[in-house]
């Protein structure tokens, strides 16, 4: 018998709500949440680790007086460090080694008062678009279970679609929540950097490419989330400026007429799918049916360029994860200890000069000034959130020639071949195919949300990615909300969940 059986009718507000006006107890809700996970995982394959004894005792506890308490809650198994518990980020050596403490975040989590039912599927150190880790294998897509979740928070958005918590954690260095809502037909909000803490233990994450928020089935719970976890925590190395009044608030606030530009042409890819054509045409009918002034416009990007320094950065900081993950586990680095991508990434990093990275870096952050340039000539940037809808299970991954050219180089720990062969630059095109358009506002900081606002003839949802000014979610939260209203998602849900 279900404890709850009208679990996915609400959001995560509206359970809270629940909960406060006691017509709902948060062991009730917990009990749900577990039976829920219990019936999925077998099919789905989200989840790397339950907690149901701690979230048990937690539910029948008191709770802090947080905004969203009793709420059940998953973290992804990525950065997000749960006192005793260990945080694998995908990887063999970390799997069994307990977290000190809890991170800055789960911390404001806690005391938000969600309850964590245990951790998501994860790609090893969260660096595919994919998550299908060798360690815990592949992540489903409820709405077909041949095609990909995305990445790199895939476990949590699909736990997410198929009704199982309401929302969850995630992490976006390159499109990691965005990506993976558009693929399980969701709201992901990637915040502006600063905006969320990264302690105790981090500084900036990825060079300030990656901040962690949540993927969510509604927009106000993405909002109300984010006012319960944002802020600077102690010895945070800069933060967004606070915003004028709650996120929540906004969401309710109509946003104006607003100067929305638009493309649908790849800004770091070439190709786009024409199912995303057809929902970016749809999404502009739409936002000038709502008012909007819409144009088309882009920010001139040199692909070639930007991938190379974009990737020069990643194979540094996957080197530094690398070192520190056989560290902690007590051993050198070792090739049997890695994924082959991961392991070749980190030895192109290894490889780098100095000042290849530093270059990197420079090139990066001129680019973001350019991308702010164009932002004075509108408030929020369309695009579609992908190149394609979700391709099946396995296309994304490294082809047989690929693996075999890893393995070589892995095995003799040969970075530089892969640099002596021009292998990089093609590498890194290929990674950006099916996210072309995500990354580049990891790199400028900037807000960007993935809303799921067109489904294909196949059933499968295809997000449509909009962009704000740096530290302006409030704006893109207004938006979300007209939308939300004007097309709504809520009851969409997956066959079977």
């Amino acid at each position: 018998m279900s404890a709850f059986p009208d679990f996915h009718r609400y959001d995560a507000v509206g359970l809270a709500e629940l909960v406060k006006r006691g017509e709902v107890q948060p062991s009730e809700l917990v009990e749900e949440s577990i039976a829920r996970i219990e019936s999925q995982q077998p099919r789905l394959n989200f989840m790397t680790r339950t907690m149901f004894d701690r979230a048990r005792a937690a539910a029948a506890g008191p709770l802090p007086p947080g905004p969203l308490a009793g709420v059940p809650f998953l973290l992804k198994d990525l950065l997000a460090s749960f006192a005793g518990v260990p945080t694998a980020n995908g990887n063999r050596l970390l799997a069994n080694l307990p977290a000190p403490h809890d991170s800055e975040l789960v911390r404001r989590h806690k005391a938000a008062g969600l309850i964590v039912l245990g951790k998501t599927n994860t790609p090893e150190f969260g660096l595919t678009a994919y998550t299908e880790p060798a360690l815990f294998g592949a992540t489903r897509n409820p709405w077909d279970l041949e095609r990909v979740s995305g990445g790199s928070s895939g476990g949590s958005a699909v736990a997410v679609a198929a009704r199982v918590v309401p929302m969850a954690h995630g992490g976006d260095g390159g499109g990691s929540i965005r990506i993976p809502a558009s693929c399980c037909g969701l709201f992901g909000l990637k915040p502006t950097r600063g905006r969320t803490p990264t302690g105790p233990d981090l500084g900036e994450l990825w060079n300030g490419l990656a901040i962690e928020h949540a993927v969510t089935r509604s927009v106000r719970d993405s909002a109300a989330l984010l006012d319960a976890t944002a802020g600077a925590d102690v010895g945070a190395p800069y933060a967004a400026t606070p915003p004028a009044r709650p996120f929540l608030a906004e969401v309710t606030t109509p946003p104006g007429r607003l100067r929305i530009a638009y493309t649908a042409t790849p800004l770091l890819g070439k190709n786009l799918h024409e199912d995303c054509r057809r929902g970016l045409e749809e999404t502009v009918t739409l936002l000038r049916e709502l008012g909007h002034e819409v144009f088309e416009a882009a920010p001139a990007i040199d692909r070639q360029a930007w991938a190379s320094a974009f990737t020069i950065v990643l194979a540094a900081q996957t080197r530094a994860d690398i070192e520190l993950t056989a560290r902690a586990a007590g051993r050198k680095p070792a090739y049997a200890d890695f994924e082959p991508a991961t392991y070749t990434l980190g030895l192109l990093g290894r490889t780098l000069r100095a000042s290849d990275y530093a270059g990197a870096v420079r090139y990066l952050q001129s680019v973001s000034r350019a991308v702010g340039s164009f932002f004075e000539s509108c408030d929020v940037f369309l695009t579609p959130t992908l190149a394609a809808p979700p391709p099946p299970i396995g296309s994304l991954a490294p082809n047989a020639s690929e693996r075999a050219l890893m393995a070589v180089v892995g095995r003799l720990n040969a970075g530089w071949f892969l640099d002596a062969i021009g292998a990089v630059k093609p590498m890194a095109e290929k990674s950006l195919d099916f996210i072309p358009f995500t990354p580049l506002f990891n790199a400028t900081g900037q807000p960007a949300m993935s809303v799921p606002l067109h489904w294909n003839q196949a059933g499968l949802p295809v997000g449509m990615q909009f962009v704000g000014r740096y530290g302006d979610e409030a704006t893109l939260f207004r938006l979300a909300g007209q939308l939300e209203q004007a097309k709504p998602w809520f009851e969409r849900a997956p066959e079977g969940c």
